[in-house]
Parts: C-alpha cells; sequence; structure tokens
C-alpha cells in the first residue's frame, strides 16, 4: 500500500483543527433536545476521482469545553498520539458510518454558528485493522479520523463539506498545526440534514 502524504494549506488545516479545538467561544456546546442526523456523499479527488460513498453521521450531543481543553492539552503534551489518546478516553458524542466499516464513535463533534448556517467539525480515533497494522508500520500513525461539515440554511446546495478518513496531526518545520493524510481527502456534497 503506498501512502500519500498531503500537507493541507496553513489556513485549511488551521481552520479545521484550531476551529475544532482552540476556539473557546462557541455558541453550543452540550446536551441536544434529540439526536441530529446528517447524511452526505463523499467523493474521491485526486487518485480516488471517480470513486463515491454515502457517509452518515449522527450526533448524540455536541462536546463541552472542557473536552475541547482536555484535547488541546493531550496534543500539547503527546502530539498526535497524545490527542489519539485522549479521544479513545472519551465518551462518545455521535457515531459516524462509512461503508465498508461497522462504523464507529465520534468523541468530539462542535458547532459553530455562521453567518449563512453553521459549520460541524468532528475529529476521533480511527481503528487500526489487523491486516493494516500488520503489513504496514507506516499507516498506524494515520490514526485519526477529522472532517468538517459547512451548512448553509440560506442556501441548502451550497452545504459541502470535507472528510479525512486516515489522518495524523503534526507541527510542521514552521510550528503551523497540519494534517497529514493516508489517502486524499473526500469531498463532502449532496448534504441532507435530519433534526
Amino acid at each position: 500500500m503506498r501512502t500519500h502524504v498531503r500537507n493541507l494549506p496553513f489556513p485549511s488545516a488551521t481552520s479545521l483543527l484550531i476551529g475544532l479545538l482552540m476556539i473557546a467561544n462557541a455558541p453550543a456546546f452540550g446536551q441536544r433536545g434529540s439526536n441530529e442526523t446528517i447524511d452526505a456523499t463523499a467523493f474521491g479527488t485526486s487518485t480516488q476521482l471517480g470513486r463515491n460513498f454515502g457517509v452518515k453521521i449522527v450526533i448524540y450531543e455536541f462536546s463541552d469545553p472542557e473536552d475541547r481543553e482536555i484535547l488541546v492539552q493531550a496534543f500539547a503534551k503527546g502530539q498526535n498520539d497524545g490527542l489519539r489518546n485522549a479521544l479513545e478516553k472519551m465518551k462518545s458524542v455521535g457515531r459516524i458510518q462509512i461503508p465498508g466499516t461497522l462504523g464507529f464513535d465520534l468523541s468530539f463533534i462542535r458547532e459553530v454558528i455562521t453567518p449563512n448556517g453553521r459549520t460541524i467539525r468532528f475529529v476521533t480515533n480511527r481503528e487500526i485493522a489487523f491486516g493494516e497494522s500488520y503489513w504496514s508500520t507506516q499507516t498506524k500513525s494515520f490514526n485519526l479520523t477529522a472532517g468538517e461539515i459547512n451548512l448553509n440554511e440560506k442556501d441548502k446546495s451550497k452545504s459541502d463539506g470535507v472528510l479525512f478518513p486516515a489522518a495524523q496531526l503534526i507541527v510542521n518545520k514552521e510550528g503551523e498545526l497540519q494534517f497529514e493524510l493516508n489517502q486524499n481527502a473526500w469531498k463532502l456534497t449532496n448534504i441532507i440534514e435530519w433534526k
């Protein structure tokens, strides 16, 4: 298996992770009245071009500021592995279902209100399959799944997102946060939210 490393431009990686973990004044945290489900179609980019599959994200509740602080401290102390370990210990706040897998729990979900609607960001530890672990020690470090969904309430056709199914978070030589990906990111479209 060939590993593709993709360094996201600073604004992309920073807006996803720093927005996910470090912005303190998010208007929505904590328990929700009922579950919310978001269906989307993931389209491959670059080497996965032409491939697509359905993705379902179920949100039980949004993570609270204390969870965010735990993740920030875990990354500061242990980088990507510290972040993965902290995510593994957190309670489930949602679930993501991707074909070919049983689906897995989401450890951190955040909602940010935007001028046109809202953005939902998520990150969780990724289970490494036995075959992947046995045959490729290099892919073991790509142990996060993350993504962002931009819900446009004014024009639903403009809702979009991105999914990083196998990623790791690093600090580059310039001291900036950046995602390295095992494969390319997947573009999320055809987004339907069920409240």
